[in-house]
């Protein structure tokens, strides 16, 4: 690995230094965002990153509380109708004018096809214009998180995407792309000046902003960095101001080398593992005529089989908190009482996967990105490692996340890693893209495996527009605890953030792992 950084740190320099100028900050990153386009993938990173272009309607401020952006104000008028008020004078980075137009034009586009956030918009009936200024969001049930959902959907201008040819999303699933893919128009506190896939992306202070920006950074050079080793040798050697994550076995490193921190705190993310209950015979299985994993014994025996406190020591090195739902503290609709892992058991699996009728154990594939999350293809690793104590055989297909999520996204995985923050910090979220039954409308967008309970679903519905917080927490509750009884899917631990960042720069750590530029500072 040191022979390898030695090879990669000269490319990384000379990409970086040719930037290398007063409020100039310089970014690694373990992954690069995959798309310009704000629609096209609903990933954390991507979200993060083109968020510094395009804006929301509604934002949150540092401590994730709402806050006005696009809108200046909101507020329900009927049960299901809002109303937003929108902010005047502001431009996109044409200098077209924002107008309602835009809004509608957006909400369809993130409706339409190609789109990964349909989610976001599912539940919308209509959008309309109701004054120079004004619109109308009508939902087909009450919605009482509506603000809260649609945080980090991005406003684009219609008048951009129809001369570009950009009217619909870039469909990560397809590999289709557009112009949207390499440039952007939004009205951000950054503009985008240039993209280099997997290479680069600079962007600029943007000179007409209609709001405030806190930080000084004139220009930022983003640029993906997937050796672990490389990015560290880059961050302690000046040559980029910060970076993430910091591999867990190299936290103290940093924090003694006298020129860099590590700024830690718990994520919001839940990582955990999928698998296919839909299909009736798995691909590349060694049981041939029906799927193991549709037998809820089965699924059970995967659990059980994980040593999740080893993974915690070894894999994360303390970096992580164990859980057993697919949310974790910091979310609405988190409950402590269900919080509790079944028990590593090796025997107990055995015992499962005989009664199931694989005394022998059985063979399929596993599906992991390697640069997405915090040590992600070791933790596929020990999982494989575990599951063959139990005559699991796991052949795992490791890769970088640019080819991984589109194969996911497809369901072409019988057995995969994920990892989940809810945009709207609330359990409906979580539930609703990947726990309810995909119905090819936007729920369940994220149920890779196809899990599918009836009365899981009617809960979820039944969340959504419940406004008696007492009755709603019961239901989520409920859901949650039907879902852990079915073994939908294996939740594993939520990671902790780890940001690399030089003793010459400023910055917000958001619990979300947003790194908006605007609250960088450089001494």
């Amino acid at each position: 690995m040191r022979r390898l950084s030695r090879f990669m740190l000269p490319a990384i320099i000379s990409i970086v230094c040719a930037y290398a100028q007063a409020q100039t900050v310089r970014i690694g990153n373990q992954g690069d965002a995959l798309s310009m386009d704000p629609h096209s993938l609903n990933e954390t990173l991507q979200l993060s990153v083109t968020g510094n272009v395009y804006e929301p309607l509604v934002g949150r401020n540092k401590d994730l509380s709402l806050r006005p952006l696009l809108a200046s104000s909101w507020k329900q008028t009927t049960p299901l109708i809002w109303r937003f008020e929108l902010r005047k004078d502001v431009k996109f980075h044409d200098g077209t004018p924002f107008t309602p137009e835009d809004v509608i034009f957006t909400f369809n586009r993130a409706a339409g096809d190609g789109s990964d956030l349909k989610s976001f918009v599912s539940d919308v009936k209509e959008v309309r214009k109701v004054g120079e200024s004004t619109i109308e969001i009508e939902t087909k049930v009450p919605f009482p998180i509506l603000p809260e959902s649609i945080s980090q959907l991005y406003i684009m201008s219609k008048k951009w995407c129809e001369e570009n040819k950009a009217v619909t999303p870039v469909d990560r699933r397809k590999g289709i792309e557009n112009t949207a893919s390499f440039k952007g128009n939004g009205t951000g506190p950054f503009r985008l000046r240039e993209r280099q896939v997997s290479v680069k992306t600079v962007f600029t202070r943007n000179p007409t902003y209609w709001g405030q920006i806190e930080g000084n950074v004139a220009e930022v050079v983003y640029t993906p960095i997937s050796n672990d080793a490389t990015r560290v040798a880059a961050l302690l050697s000046g040559q980029v101001d910060v970076m993430e994550p910091v591999p867990v076995q190299d936290i103290a490193r940093v924090n003694s080398s006298g020129t860099a921190k590590v700024l830690q705190g718990p994520e919001l993310r839940t990582i955990f593992l999928g698998m296919d209950q839909k299909r009736d015979e798995l691909p590349n299985s060694s049981v041939k005529g029906r799927n193991p994993l549709k037998d809820k014994r089965v699924r059970q025996a995967i659990y059980q089989a994980i040593d999740i406190d080893a993974i915690k020591r070894v894999v994360m090195r303390g970096a992580s908190n164990p859980t057993a739902l697919m949310v974790g503290p910091g979310v609405n609709g988190f409950d402590s009482a269900l919080n509790e892992r079944l028990p590593y058991d090796v025997e107990a699996a055995k015992k499962l996967l005989a009664e199931a009728g694989y005394p022998s154990g059985f063979e399929l594939t596993m599906n992991c990105s390697n640069d997405r999350y915090v040590s992600d293809s070791e933790i596929c690793q020990a999982v494989a490692a575990n599951l063959s104590r139990v005559n699991v055989k796991v052949n795992l297909v490791a890769e970088s996340k640019g080819t991984y999520f589109p194969k996911v996204l497809k369901r072409d995985t019988s057995f995969y890693i994920l990892g989940w923050v809810p945009a709207t910090y609330d359990a409906h979220n979580t539930l609703n893209a990947l726990v309810h039954c995909p119905d090819g409308k936007g729920a369940g967008i994220f149920n890779l495996g196809s899990y599918c309970n009836e009365a899981v679903d009617q809960l979820i519905v039944k969340v959504q527009s419940e406004t008696n917080k007492a009755k709603r927490d019961a239901m989520i509750k409920e859901a949650f605890k039907l879902h852990a009884s079915d073994v939908g899917h294996i939740p594993l631990h939520q990671q902790l953030l780890a940001w690399g960042v030089s003793n010459k720069v400023e910055l917000t750590q958001f619990a979300d792992n947003f790194m908006p530029f605007r609250y960088i500072t450089v001494k």
